[in-house]
C-alpha cells in the first residue's frame, strides 16, 4: 500500500512492488497475479481498515453529535503525509473510474456498514434531542458520507488542517438540534 500511495496505481511499476515486498517477480506473480490485483487487494485491505476506524470514532463518544464530530475531524490527519494517504478509497474511483466493477465491488462492500450505523448514531442523536428531529436519518447519513469524501479529496488536495477542521464542525453543526 505504501507503493501505491507514494506512486499512485499507473506510476507504480512491478519492479517497484517486487523491491517493495522483497519478493520476486515469480512469486510476486503466484501469490497476486499482478499488479491491478495486488493493488484491489490492497485496496480492499486498506477499506476494511479505514471503515473498522470510522465506527471506532463514530462509536466511541456517549454523544452521537460527539461521534460524527470525531467520525469527521478524524479524516484529516494532523500529518500532511498521511492525510494524502487517506484518498486511497477516493482515489481508486478516480483511477479506475466509477465504472470498474471489481472497484465499485469493493466500494459497495465497504460502505453499507458505515452507513447503517451512521443511522443508529443520527436516531440515537434525534432521541437524546441533540439532531434534529424532523431529517431523515438515511439523507444525513448520506449527507456525512458525502462530506467525508469531500475532506479526503481536499486533504489530498493540500488543505490545511485547521480548514479541514472547520469544514468537519460545520457539516456537523448542520445537524445540531436549535
Amino acid at each position: 500500500m505504501q507503493v501505491f500511495w507514494a506512486k499512485g496505481f499507473a506510476a507504480t511499476s512491478t519492479d517497484d512492488l517486487v523491491q517493495a515486498m522483497g519478493i520476486g517477480r515469480q512469486s510476486l506473480y503466484n501469490a497476486f497475479g499482478d499488479k491491478r490485483r495486488l493493488y484491489l487487494e490492497a485496496l480492499d485491505a486498506y477499506q476494511q481498515g479505514t471503515v473498522a476506524g470510522h465506527l471506532r470514532r463514530l462509536g466511541a463518544p456517549a454523544s452521537p453529535l460527539a461521534g460524527l464530530r470525531d467520525l469527521l475531524v478524524g479524516l484529516a490527519a494532523e500529518d500532511d503525509g498521511l492525510r494524502g494517504l487517506g484518498c486511497m478509497g477516493v482515489g481508486s474511483v478516480g483511477e479506475f473510474g466509477a465504472s470498474d466493477p471489481e472497484v465499485a465491488a469493493l466500494r459497495s462492500k465497504a460502505a453499507p456498514p458505515l452507513r447503517a450505523r451512521l443511522v443508529e448514531r443520527i436516531r440515537e442523536g434525534q432521541a437524546a434531542g441533540e439532531m434534529v428531529p424532523q431529517m431523515d436519518a438515511g439523507d444525513a447519513a448520506d449527507f456525512i458520507q458525502m462530506t467525508m469524501t469531500g475532506l479526503q479529496l481536499a486533504a489530498r488536495g493540500g488543505a490545511g488542517i485547521g480548514d479541514l477542521h472547520r469544514m468537519a464542525a460545520f457539516a456537523v453543526d448542520r445537524l445540531k438540534a436549535r
